[in-house]
């Protein structure tokens, strides 16, 4: 069935929830699982040179951390479980594009990931990485809800 499952995380609340889901399948299929943590390139306009080096130096630190700190959740649940996983950070502009070229590169055959469900005015104007996923997606998506 599934050999390698991408599972994109953003650190909140419903992600863990998905991990944990996840993990569970991984363990029940014998497979190995990707953790993805997506990062937005800083984007501003600079004062001045020297404003703009520490700020990008001070901002990627930050997402270093945080990715760290994200997916070394992920990595201790999943040596608890006995299940392997590899972690990843990636900075991408488009989260969804990130995902899927993850997927592709490492040969994963499942994304299994959280949706916020987002519905109406707010989904519209934010969109929706899970739907972007789910329709550019060349395989498939199971989408865990709350």
């Amino acid at each position: 069935m599934y050999r390698h499952i991408l599972v994109p995380t953003d650190g909140s609340d419903l992600s863990a929830a998905a991990i944990d889901q996840t993990l569970q399948l991984a363990k029940a299929l014998g497979a190995k699982v990707t953790a993805l943590t997506v990062a937005e390139p800083l984007h501003f306009l600079p004062v001045t040179p020297g404003a703009t080096v520490n700020l990008r130096a001070e901002y990627e630190a930050h997402l270093k951390a945080d990715g760290a700190r994200i997916l070394g959740a992920v990595e201790a649940k999943a040596a608890a479980a006995g299940i392997p996983v590899e972690t990843l950070q990636v900075a991408a502009g488009d989260a969804w594009q990130a995902i899927i070229d993850t997927a592709e590169k490492r040969g994963c055959d499942l994304i299994a990931m959280a949706s916020h469900g987002r519905r109406g005015v707010s989904a519209f104007l934010m969109g929706s990485v899970t739907t972007k996923v789910l329709s550019h997606a060349k395989v498939p998506v199971l989408v865990y809800r709350s």
